[in-house]
C-alpha cells in the first residue's frame, strides 16, 4: 500500500478513535491535540535528548499524540488512556498503542506500514 493510502487509512482510524471518545456514555472524554507531524529533524534532536525515536512514524505522518481531559481534568497518566488504546487497537493490526511500549507513552497512537 502507499504511503498516502496508510496515511488516509490511518487518519480514518484516528476519525474513529475520536468519535468513540466523544460518545463514551459513562465517561467524560475530551480529546484535543498535541502531534501528528515532526520533522526528521526534531526526531532527531528527540532521540538525542532520549525523549523519542530517530525513525518516529511521525515523520511520516502515521502516528499522533492527543491530550486527554476526563471530567475536565487533563490526563497523562497511561492508565487513564486504557480504554482509548483498546479501542485502536481493534480498528486495525497495523495500529499500535503507545501504552504498550516499554517506556510507556500513553497518549501515542500510530499505524505500522
Amino acid at each position: 500500500m502507499s504511503l498516502s493510502n496508510e496515511q488516509w487509512e490511518f487518519l480514518k482510524d484516528v476519525a474513529a478513535l475520536i468519535y468513540y471518545a466523544d460518545h463514551r456514555p459513562a465517561k467524560d472524554y475530551k480529546l484535543t491535540g498535541a502531534e501528528l507531524y515532526r520533522t526528521p529533524e526534531q526526531a532527531a534532536l528527540n532521540a538525542k535528548k532520549g525523549s523519542g525515536i530517530k525513525n518516529s512514524l511521525h515523520t511520516q505522518r502515521l502516528a499522533i499524540d492527543l491530550n486527554l481531559f476526563i471530567d475536565g481534568e487533563y490526563r497523562t497518566d497511561t492508565k487513564a488512556y486504557r480504554e482509548l488504546g483498546e479501542f485502536w487497537k481493534g480498528l486495525s493490526p497495523n495500529n499500535r498503542w503507545g501504552g504498550d511500549f516499554s517506556r510507556p507513552d500513553g497518549n501515542h497512537f500510530e499505524r505500522n506500514a
